[in-house]
């Protein structure tokens, strides 16, 4: 950040009064610019014994699969963003069962969210961002192409929960140590 979005002026990385870390202060309105995690939401949409995955059409990770997922809007409930981002991705629409599992990146300064869903119909199809969807049983599920750990994660704790029908949320912090240069 080089410009306070309050007024213009340079902005310059400093320890506020009473905090503990280094924010974006601006000199000129006294601004402190706080830079928070991005939340992703999305479902584990499921129809009978399949899920429903999607081919990612962008970057990051573009031609893998994973659950419709996405970017939380401002406004908007975790619950909406998941509805809207599996409407986006795979044109399906859902009925939330509950929030499923919950991970924390914090190398890269995410949070997702992913809640267990229901398909209303059969009647979907990729988004703008899918290249194709699809449902998968268990043993197809294209586990050496899935796009991000936390979609791995998410499938491994759905399909063993499912044999005793048992769906408490799960929370998982996933660290990775970034390289220092």
């Amino acid at each position: 950040m080089n410009y306070c979005n309050q007024c213009g002026e340079a902005v310059s990385q400093q320890i506020p009064e009473g905090d503990n870390r280094l924010r974006y202060v601006c000199a000129t309105c006294t601004t402190i610019h706080y830079e928070n995690p991005k939340v992703i939401t999305g479902c584990l949409p499921i129809h009978e014994d399949q899920v429903l995955l999607c081919k990612r059409a962008i970057e990051p990770r573009s031609g893998l699969w994973t659950l419709p997922a996405g970017f939380l809007e401002n406004g908007e409930t975790s619950a909406d963003g998941a509805l809207r981002e599996t409407m986006e991705e795979a044109n399906a629409r859902v009925n939330i069962e509950g929030l499923y599992t919950l991970f924390s990146l914090p190398h890269i300064s995410q949070v997702y969210m992913f809640f267990r869903a229901t398909l209303q119909d059969l009647d979907f199809y990729a988004g703008e961002e899918s290249l194709e969807v699809q449902l998968f049983n268990e043993d197809e599920i294209p586990w050496d192409n899935l796009a991000f750990p936390v979609i791995t994660e998410t499938l491994k704790h759905y399909f063993k929960d499912r044999t005793s029908n048992t769906f408490e949320t799960r929370y998982m912090d996933i660290v990775i140590e970034r390289s220092r240069k």
